[in-house]
């Protein structure tokens, strides 16, 4: 026997432990400084007023006081609701003429990201709160309008929270299954071919957006589960499962360094609007992350507002995430007992000997 005691492992420790920090660091810059440097920066918003007479000199007042957090348009009324419904603004202060003198309303969506529409709101109702007592001061009765609120395309709580509950949890359960497989193949010493992957690809998108589609009658049954509905989420399945099935042939189970990661930060970027995030979040994550393009496509479809910008460019980014992912699961070139070690868990090929 040797008299040698086993060594205390201090260097591992010494590792994990600034492992564990350096995950701490990474996570508070990336998910969690996203929200807690939030604030407005040039929020796109618009005064609507009609094209000439004394509320057209006031809107222009207005829209020369908006300071570096808002960024004004002038706008006519009917102009400012096209361009909420394109979701080019997050919200309008609408001035008019009524039976009593002049309104003042606060339009605002709910197919616009629910962040917005409340920065949107809270300050054009003080811009319009200020400038109607400002008019009170020369109408004849001397008394203020009030200013009202509008919604165009009313959403609930449902229709606010489930865009990015969906897009998060299809990224999960497709993720969940793919890397279920792979583990499972690995154990077993089974190589995934490229044909088993797709089908991988193929049943878990078609199962999750069931699933999907469920939760949404679930949350609130007066959705519009038609069939764009369905075929966005069913899209956005099949893109997700594809380019993690993607990563994992390439990474085997060391993609989820890649995967799981991304969910836990591409959420919180993708709550807010880019014009809350400081510039260096909107740029480094925001501007490619692909929940928010998922997320706000979706919610223009629950809402009624099919035709805003976000569907189409959602449909071109999810159909080139689909594409790159099959690309790389069908792509031939692999042999067998590569295969094989990419899936295996510990990186190993396990070969038996007859």
């Amino acid at each position: 026997m040797s008299d040698r005691q086993p060594r205390r492992p201090w260097g591992l420790i010494a590792i994990a432990s600034f492992a564990g920090a350096l995950i701490a660091i990474v996570m508070g810059f990336l998910a969690f400084g996203a929200q807690a440097t939030a604030a407005p920066d040039h929020v796109p918003v618009a005064v609507a007023a009609p094209e000439s007479g004394p509320l057209r000199i006031a809107a222009e007042r207005v829209a020369g006081q908006g300071g570096e957090q808002l960024a004004w348009r002038l706008t006519t009324p009917e102009q400012a609701r096209q361009l909420l419904a394109d979701k080019e603004i997050y919200g309008a202060l609408e001035l008019g003429v009524g039976p009593a003198g002049p309104t003042a309303t606060v339009l605002v969506s709910g197919a616009v990201n629910p962040s917005g529409t409340q920065v949107a709101q809270q300050a054009l109702t003080g811009a319009g709160q200020a400038l109607t007592a400002a008019l009170a001061q020369t109408s004849p009765a001397g008394t203020a309008p009030t200013v009202r609120v509008e919604t165009l395309y009313p959403a609930g709580s449902a229709g606010r929270a489930a865009p990015l509950a969906i897009s998060a949890l299809a990224w999960v359960g497709c993720m969940a299954a793919g890397a279920l497989l792979v583990v499972q193949a690995g154990r077993a010493k089974t190589a995934l071919s490229p044909a088993g992957r797709l089908t991988q690809v193929l049943g878990t998108s078609v199962l999750v957006t069931a699933v999907l589609v469920g939760f949404l009658w679930l949350w609130d049954d007066a959705l519009p589960l038609d069939g764009r509905v369905v075929g966005f989420i069913a899209l956005v399945s099949v893109a997700f499962a594809a380019v993690q099935a993607g990563l994992l042939r390439l990474l085997g189970i060391r993609a989820m360094a890649i995967l799981g990661p991304l969910y836990l930060l591409a959420p919180a970027v993708a709550g807010q609007v880019p014009e809350l995030l400081n510039p260096a979040y909107r740029s480094l994550l925001w501007s490619w992350t692909p929940f928010r393009f998922s997320t706000e496509g979706l919610r223009s479809l629950l809402q009624g507002t099919p035709g805003a910008p976000d569907v189409a460019t959602a449909l071109w980014v999810l159909a080139s995430m689909l594409a790159a992912g099959l690309i790389v699961v069908l792509w031939p070139g692999r042999s067998a007992s590569q295969e094989a070690e990419a899936d295996a868990p510990d990186g190993v090929v396990h070969v038996g000997v007859h």
